[in-house]
């Protein structure tokens, strides 16, 4: 799997900058755990291709961040960034996180079984508390079902 896949062209990139505070523990998760490719770089900041979307990280402190969003009977990390999959590249997603240790803030699991706008969901923070939700999909029609 990489990062990046033609099955997930998108009309336009999304960019997102934020801090780290050590830029080879970043390269280590970001490029090594998650499998982004590393663009550019200079002493105080990373870009990697984050499945087809930009992202750069910055030498600073993280934003911080408070379990006060709902999900189900969870609280999840406010804020955080995310990303959506189709559920096969999702599920080896979370088999090659689940591989490397990481540990996840809501585990890989299944939300909505059944009805519109079924997904997979799992929560986890970087090395820095930075948190991220990935989402899977059976199909990007499902993402906005009501």
């Amino acid at each position: 799997m990489t990062a990046s896949s033609p099955a997930l062209a998108t009309r336009s990139l999304f960019h997102f900058a934020f801090n780290v505070t050590d830029l080879d523990a970043a390269r280590g998760f970001y490029g090594g755990v998650l499998g982004c490719t590393e663009g550019r770089s200079t002493d105080t900041w990373v870009d990697f291709d984050f499945f087809s979307h930009q992202i750069s990280l910055h030498l600073g402190e993280p934003f911080p961040t408070a379990r006060t969003g709902r999900v189900g009977d969870h609280l999840v990390p406010m804020p955080h960034f995310g990303l959506v999959l189709l559920l096969p590249e999702w599920k080896a997603l979370a088999a090659r996180l689940q591989a490397a240790g990481v540990e996840f803030v809501l585990p890989p699991q299944v939300r909505f079984e059944g009805a519109p706008g079924e997904q997979w969901t799992m929560f986890f923070c970087d090395p820095f508390g930075n948190p991220i939700e990935v989402k899977g999909f059976a199909s990007m029609e499902q993402v906005y079902a009501g």
